[in-house]
This record gives C-alpha cells, sequence and structure tokens, in this order.
C-alpha cells in the first residue's frame, strides 16, 4: 500500500499545481525518486483525463554524460527533449539525489554546456512560458544530513511543507502582490553590512502559491537593471555547480557586481563571469512559508524561508522582465530573523517587514502563525 502521505503529495501536484485536465499531456521526470511517487502521479493523471508521459533520469548518469559529453552530443538530446516538451501541456519535475555534490566535479565549462543546452533550450523557452508546471525535491539522507537531522524527521517535514493549504496562502499574499507593485524604492537592512537599495518601479510581482514549485511561499519581481546600490552579505549557505559557498557578499553599483567573496571565491567568479548579465539581478523575492524555518542547502526550500528574502544574480523571469539576460540563474538567501541579526524591508520609505515578520498591517496574515 502506498504512503497515504505520496498519494496526498502526488494529488497537490497533479489537480492542484498542474490543474490537469481531459486531453492534457503531462511530462513527469524523475530523477532518482522512487517508483511508488512516479505511479501515484500517473495514476492520478489519467484519472483527471490526462495522458501521462515518463522520463526517469538519475544523477549518477548524468554526471557520466557530463563529463565526457561533447556540445554536439548536447544540441542532439536537447533537440529530442524540446520535441518532446513542445507537445506537453503540463509537466513535473521531481527531484530526489542520493549525494547532493555528485555534480560538484564536472568542469564549470561542461556544466554551462548543459545550462546553454538542455536548460535553455528546453526548460527555459519551452517548459517554463507554455507549459503548467511545477519541481519538486524528493527528500533523501543526503538531504537529511544537509537538514543536520534525522532521515525520519526530515520526511515528516517535507511533507508538511509541500502538502500546507497553498489556496489559504495564496489568498494572504495578494495584498503582498499589489504593494510590491505600486513600489518605487526598496531598501533592505540586514546583519553585518547589508545595506542595499533599489527600484522595483513599474514590474510586475509573482505570487507563488505552488503552481510551479513545491515548496512554494514567496512573491517575487525583479529589481530596475541598473537600480541596485550597496552590499548585501547573505547569510544561508548556497550551492551551485555542485559546490558550497558561505558568506556570499556582493558590492553593486549601478546594477552591475563589482565585488564578490565567498568561501569558495574562485568558483564564485567563475560562475559570474559566465556572461554579461551574470554580473546583474534578475529577481528579488520575499519568502514567507511557515514549515522553512532553517537553511538545509537546498533552494526549493530555502529560498521560501520565513523571514527571507533572495536576490539572484543572472536571467530574469519572462513574468517580471527586466531585460537581464544570462545562462544563470543563481537564487542566493539572506534572512532577517532575530536569530541572525534581524533586518528589515523598506518600501518607499515605509517599514513592511522587521527582524523577519510583516508589520504593516495588511501583510499580518503572511506570519507564520497565520498560514499553518
Amino acid at each position: 500500500m502506498t504512503d497515504p502521505r505520496i498519494e496526498k503529495l502526488a494529488d497537490v501536484v497533479v489537480n492542484y499545481s498542474c490543474a490537469v485536465k481531459a486531453g492534457d499531456n503531462l511530462l513527469l521526470e524523475a530523477i532518482d525518486v522512487p517508483h511508488s511517487f512516479t505511479k501515484a502521479v500517473v495514476q492520478r493523471v489519467f484519472k483527471a483525463g490526462g495522458r501521462p508521459l515518463v522520463l526517469l533520469k538519475s544523477n549518477e548518469v548524468m554526471r557520466a554524460l557530463m563529463m565526457s559529453g561533447t556540445r554536439e552530443q548536447w544540441e542532439t538530446i536537447a533537440a529530442v527533449e524540446r520535441a518532446q516538451m513542445e507537445k506537453m501541456q503540463c509537466y513535473i519535475g521531481a527531484r530526489g539525489n542520493a549525494n547532493v555534490s555528485e555534480l560538484s566535479d564536472v568542469p564549470s565549462d561542461k556544466q554551462r554546456i548543459y545550462e546553454e543546452t538542455v536548460f535553455d533550450k528546453v526548460h527555459r523557452e519551452i517548459r517554463v512560458p507554455k507549459t503548467r508546471w511545477v519541481v519538486l525535491r524528493w527528500p533523501s539522507p543526503s538531504m537529511a544530513q544537509m537538514a543536520e537531522v534525522s532521515t525520519e524527521a526530515f520526511e515528516e517535514f517535507f511533507f508538511n511543507v509541500c502538502t500546507l493549504d497553498y489556496g489559504k496562502m495564496s489568498k494572504a499574499m495578494q495584498p503582498l502582490k499589489r504593494l510590491m507593485e505600486r513600489t518605487d524604492k526598496v531598501r533592505l537592512k540586514g546583519p553585518r553590512d547589508t545595506d542595499l537599495t533599489f527600484s522595483i518601479k513599474g514590474m510586475p510581482a509573482i505570487a507563488c502559491d505552488g503552481r510551479v514549485n513545491i515548496p512554494d511561499g514567496e512573491v517575487f519581481t525583479a529589481p530596475v537593471r541598473d537600480s541596485v546600490n550597496g552590499v548585501i552579505r547573505y547569510n544561508s549557505p548556497t550551492i551551485y555547480r555542485g559546490v558550497t559557498h558561505n558568506d556570499v557578499c556582493f558590492t553593486f553599483k549601478n546594477g552591475k557586481i563589482v565585488e564578490a567573496t565567498s568561501t569558495a571565491t574562485q568558483k564564485l567568479h567563475e560562475v559570474l563571469d559566465s556572461d554579461e548579465g551574470s554580473r546583474y539581478i534578475g529577481e528579488f523575492a520575499i519568502g514567507f512559508n511557515p514549515y522553512c524555518t532553517k537553511p538545509m542547502k537546498d533552494i526549493l526550500f530555502d529560498e521560501k524561508i520565513a523571514g527571507s528574502i533572495h536576490f539572484t544574480p543572472g536571467n530574469c523571469y519572462e513574468d517580471a522582465n527586466n531585460g537581464n539576460k544570462s545562462s544563470i540563474h543563481w537564487d542566493i538567501v539572506m534572512l532577517q530573523t532575530p536569530e541572525v541579526g534581524g533586518g528589515e524591508i523598506w518600501f518607499d520609505n515605509r517599514l513592511i517587514r522587521k527582524d523577519g515578520r510583516f508589520v504593516d498591517p495588511d501583510l499580518l496574515a503572511l506570519n507564520p502563525e497565520n498560514l499553518k
């Protein structure tokens, strides 16, 4: 008998996130996830009248392909997967990993080839703008180790955070969306030397309520590209291209990252030198998922932490388009909770959130006790 938590999660991603209806083609890209979840998704797609397709992948196999693959090979893979994606109305990306550092020794030029072929041509150009999609991690002992909890405790956390009442959250986040869309100047203050200013004037704000990411719980926009000035020192660990970075610090001048350091500064600059857009910001987001309370080196969870923001070097999203284009999109998180020294968000000289808690009367429903 299938774990009822798996059945509930399959129901959320198929019927809420993707809203599968009769005649829809849905691609499930299952990377190192148990067949019990894959089967539960397939059964629910059939029940909704859709047509499920399944693509099974492995991170170990992906590493072998990336280590030896040529651009011509990846162009072929991208062409095949793009043709498949073009026939889809819905997409679920379920991503497990027995070893979160599986790709850490793949050279950056090899990783860039994958990003510029499969990721750009299949996902960025087709899947993101043209399908109803959702991506989620799958809990593993490796993730539990990163979170420094037992496997059982991590699984319990995972299913709680992934199956909360996203309909309730959706209603609570609408005032924040409206407020962001009428805001010009933003100021972020945080622990140590963080003091950053930028404009979001005229930019759309997107409420993320479980329809494209599980877990979810953020509203994002993008800064006016050349408006960012000051310093941000992130206080959450972050993994990119398999490398862990702590204490990432950026200094901005007229939108561009002009100084950058971390505990892996050389690797940091390899990413930031990917192309011109990689030193500019493509996303600014505010997180408030009540079950996400501390970093665990997995961005799908960490960017939703209640009391956090993320400020993202690289490509912008089409729905909040500030014109910045890049082969990278690196969500890096800064907490503003009392445990790490607090912090503030100001919109047009008005205090919106202090020490991780919303203080604006219209936004109190987004504080953790009101979302659980």
